[in-house]
């Protein structure tokens, strides 16, 4: 078929003979029979699950299957309202579910809507607007500046043509178009004959010969990959999956067993038996654990937001905590996307060039001497430079209103009282903020950064423009690689300023600047100095000028074509965020691996990775290196290096697989249509919230607000924080349960009644997780949240030391609870104050034991652990009225079953509450001690 053939490879002639076409387009008549069979030039919608089969999907885990047994055993006993409670868990946390899900599903359709919706044809030689889906393989369609690229075409006539094509190549500058065929296996970007379907024009005109249209196009392409993606479980879901089928076994295991203990060892009557059964059923499902682990992801979202990173997908927080490497793109993410001369090269020397972005601030100082700041003035071939910078140049440089005003608000802060200190503070979040809106671009990124050059040097655009008005200028074209300008001063002399890739300019030089006049040119030295700045990953361009006579008022090609006085180079970057690269130590210091993934130049890469210290400063891994591996092979490139360039979407989705299939858990970054597959493929997928396409924000379970890489390390912390908080919250609920369960299996073993009735327990359930359990969730960090590695993904929501803890504390909840139970229904008291003893004891346990395990191992009695978390104090004092109501109101009293306690019994019920704090400390002391 044709979407087969390599389009790129062949001349214009070629494809035209290829399709049938001409370039006076198809008759009508032939269109429309391409029409019926090729299809309509849009997007398959892929079939998507109703909302009811996603709904009931969400039901399918053992954990919910639990609690669906815990609300019919509630139900069996006519406690209709704990019933509900339960139900109405299940039921939100699959309406959630069914949102995120739903959000997740709009990828697709997020890829669709970036089809053009009409199109500029030729047909039956007259020039026609169709919509878009209408477009068939050899239709002819025009372009220019503004237009959104309708299907994918071969160029057959070009002028001046540049097209964004970020979203398909992650490209930072638009693409300069020629005609000529490239080779067959050139990668996407380096196609300079096609343009894609969804593409930007930004620039330029064109007339290319449809060659795709539809699914065939690279984004029908994609948008197939995409929908072939499987979304992995997260590492939580997975655990907790595990956990509950777990539980379920051994719930069930245990229940039956206690049942045929007591009816046919103990002899129970069997209305007794059953009850007993029932009781420890409720007593061992922690009903309030998926609410808490619903709350506690929440939480973290709102922290997260607080931190530029948006999530989209609740188990995403926790996700966050487990990711072992980090995969990002390059520009915008780690970059400052802003071009920024770095480099000055004229006769006189070698020059860097301080200062980042779009602004005027920065100076010059020499190569291997940064401490000695020089003055342009003082050097006439730099002031000459940045002349030909700023009159050679059709961008435009404005400082924008909220710029202008920072002086004034800064005033009016410190007039308010605010002082120096809130002034100086305001200054950094702006200047941190990647100092967006303070200068705005308008033209192309490159000449923006030699503006801002000659800004540097001490020009003014406006001032300099009209010293040196232009009289005349020739574009920049792909095909002579230079742009050239025609200029006139106010004392009758005029001269040519011309910039442009090092060896156009230097083929057409005979002379070089020097600080006497002018000289030969050294070709070989200026080819060296060009070739060390693109070394290393920076772009160079040369600058010249002509004096002409000064009548001349037309420029023309020939005029530029030899004669011409070399100045001399600059060399750009887009350069690295400072807070980038501080988080890029960040993340390597809490053991997780940083790899950058991109579409640029390989060169670009490996500069950018050697000055952020990723990699280990071997050449970039290109997308055609990654085309000859094989699976084995790929895995032992991505444990070695951190750095590949050129990559296509199926390069950055194998990239990821491979890693996961070594149990790594990975984060990727990514703004394009193009990075949407392995967005949605990775464990935590992050699109860029400023100048990611909605096709890769709705991939993502994750966007970041400022497009910045610190924000995902400040995630990571956040999602570390998070499963922290998980766990301290599973090591508070789970010895409640079992302190609950192991009581009514003591009191079967002895032959007596229940210490605590089934509606008893799950009051105590559902009062102690509704308040206690729930203060973990704002528990501050650890110290060192961010100087251990990742946990392993493989590792278990229960680990040994959780285990270990977990019985270790049910036990000294029964021997409290259970222990008074029996004490006080051996000396005479009812069963029913005897009960209601024995469900403060254990209450009152959980409140002490909130306090341990606020710090896992670390003494519970420090100011900070005491101070940190006000709401475990407000929770406190919440429960201490509740279990008062319990007690002493008449309404509770009938409801459960209680009676009112003396002060005597608060006192055993408080010191028992001490008594397990105390012990559990002990043993924190000696696990501190065996582990040093």
């Amino acid at each position: 078929m044709a979407k087969n053939l390599l389009w790129h490879s062949l001349d214009p002639q070629t494809a035209e003979n290829e399709l049938g076409a001409s370039s006076h387009g198809l008759p009508q008549a032939d269109a429309e029979a391409r029409l019926q069979k090729y299809g309509p030039n849009e997007l398959v919608q892929t079939k998507t699950r109703g909302f009811a089969s996603r709904f009931f999907a969400h039901f399918q885990n053992a954990l919910i299957y639990v609690l669906l047994g815990a609300a019919g055993i509630t139900a069996l006993l006519g406690h209709w309202v704990d019933t509900f409670v339960i139900l109405g868990v299940v039921l939100i946390n699959a309406i959630i579910g069914v949102i995120q899900e739903g959000k997740a599903e709009k990828a697709l359709g997020a890829i669709r809507q970036l089809l053009a919706p009409a199109a500029v044809v030729r047909r039956d030689r007259t020039i026609q607007t169709v919509p878009a889906e209408a477009l068939v393989p050899g239709d002819i369609v025009l372009l220019q500046s503004g237009d959104r690229v309708p299907a994918d075409l071969r160029l057959i006539q070009s002028r001046e043509l540049r097209v964004d094509e970020a979203l398909l190549t992650g490209e930072s500058e638009p693409a300069a178009k020629r005609l000529e065929p490239v080779a067959e296996d050139a990668v996407l970007a380096e196609r300079f004959c096609m343009v894609y379907s969804g593409t930007l024009v930004t620039s330029g005109t064109a007339t290319g010969l449809v060659v795709a249209t539809g699914q065939a196009t690279e984004v029908g392409r994609i948008s197939e990959l995409l929908g072939d993606v499987e979304t992995l479980a997260t590492p939580l879901l997975r655990q907790v999956n595990q956990f509950g089928r777990l539980l379920a076994l051994v719930t069930l295991a245990v229940t039956v067993l206690t049942f045929l203990f007591g009816w046919l060892w103990r002899g129970y009557e069997l209305a007794e038996v059953v009850l007993i059964a029932v009781g420890l059923a409720v007593a061992a499902i922690p009903e309030g654990l998926p609410a808490i682990l619903t709350i506690t992801l929440a939480i973290g979202v709102q922290r997260m937001a607080r931190r530029n990173a948006i999530i989209r997908q609740l188990p995403a927080v926790e996700t966050l905590g487990a990711v072992t490497v980090i995969c990002t793109d390059k520009t915008g993410t780690l970059t400052r996307n802003e071009m920024t001369v770095t480099d000055v090269v004229t006769h006189g020397g070698h020059f860097e060039v301080s200062g980042v972005g779009y602004g005027p601030e920065g100076d010059l100082r020499p190569v291997g001497n940064v401490s000695e700041s020089i003055l342009p003035a003082d050097h006439p071939a730099i002031v000459q430079l940045a002349h030909a910078a700023l009159l050679c140049n059709d961008a435009a440089l404005s400082r924008d209103k909220g710029a202008r005003d920072k002086e004034a608000r800064d005033k009016e802060a410190r007039d308010k009282g605010a002082g120096e200190e809130r002034a100086h503070e305001q200054e950094s979040r702006e200047k941190g903020s990647h100092a967006e809106g303070r200068w705005q671009l308008t033209g192309d990124p490159t000449e923006g950064a030699l503006l801002a050059f000659a800004y540097k040097c001490g020009l003014s655009s406006p001032l300099d423009q009209q010293a040196n008005p232009r009289l005349d200028a020739i574009p920049f074209e792909s095909e002579h690689r230079f742009m050239a300008t025609l200029h006139h001063d106010h004392q009758g002399r005029r001269m040519v300023y011309i910039k442009g890739a090092p060896e156009r300019i230097l083929a057409m030089c005979t002379d070089q600047l020097v600080s006497s006049g002018t000289e030969p040119l050294n070709r070989e030295h200026w080819d060296q100095q060009a070739h060390a700045l693109a070394a290393a990953g920076k772009r160079v361009l040369a600058l010249a000028y002509l004096d002409v006579p000064a009548d001349k008022s037309q420029l023309d090609f020939d005029d530029v074509t030899s004669g011409l006085t070399l100045i001399g180079l600059t060399g750009m970057v887009d350069p690295p965020r400072p807070e980038a690269t501080k988080a890029v130590a960040s993340a390597q210091a809490a053991g997780i691996r940083v790899k950058m993934i991109t579409g640029d130049h390989a060169a670009t890469a490996l500069a950018i990775g050697q000055s952020m210290n990723i990699g280990d400063g071997r050449d970039a891994v290109t997308g055609a290196m990654l085309e000859e591996l094989d699976d084995a092979a790929l895995k032992d490139v991505v444990n070695q290096r951190d750095v590949f360039a050129r990559t296509s979407p199926e390069h950055k989705l194998r990239l990821v697989k491979s890693l996961q299939s070594q149990q790594q858990v990975v984060a990727m970054t990514g703004d394009g249509v193009n990075d949407a597959p392995a967005l949605k493929r990775a464990d935590v997928g992050v699109a860029m919230g400023q100048k990611g396409t909605d096709a890769a924000k709705q991939a993502a379970r994750m966007v970041l607000a400022d497009d910045n890489f610190a924000s995902i390390v400040h995630a990571v912390e956040e999602g570390r924080i998070v499963y922290d908080n998980l766990k301290k919250a599973i090591l508070f609920i789970l010895p409640t349960s079992g302190g609950e369960a192991l009581a009514i299996l003591a009191a079967v073993a002895l032959g007596m009644m229940m210490p605590i009735t089934p509606v008893q327990i799950l009051w105590v359930n559902m009062v102690t997780a509704v308040t206690l359990a729930l203060t973990l969730a704002f528990e501050p960090a650890e110290s060192d949240v961010m100087a251990r590695p990742p946990r392993r993904p493989q590792e278990p929501l229960l680990t040994g030391f959780l285990i270990w803890r977990v019985l270790f504390v049910s036990v000294l909840m029964v021997m409290a609870t259970f222990g008074l139970f029996l004490w006080y229904s051996r000396t005479g008291y009812e069963l029913e104050l005897s009960r209601t003893v024995a469900v403060n004891a254990l209450v009152t346990c959980e409140i002490f034991y909130l306090f341990n395990t606020r710090v896992l191992v670390l003494p519970a009695l420090s100011w900070r652990s005491l101070v940190s978390n006000r709401y475990a104090w407000y929770a406190t004092l919440c429960l201490l009225v509740l279990q008062a109501l319990f007690t002493y109101a008449p309404p509770f009293q009938l409801l459960f079953e209680t009676r009112s306690l003396d002060v005597a019994a608060w006192g055993w019920i408080v010191g028992a509450g001490a008594m397990l704090f105390v012990t559990v400390e002990l043993e924190k002391a000696l696990r501190r001690r065996w582990a040093l």
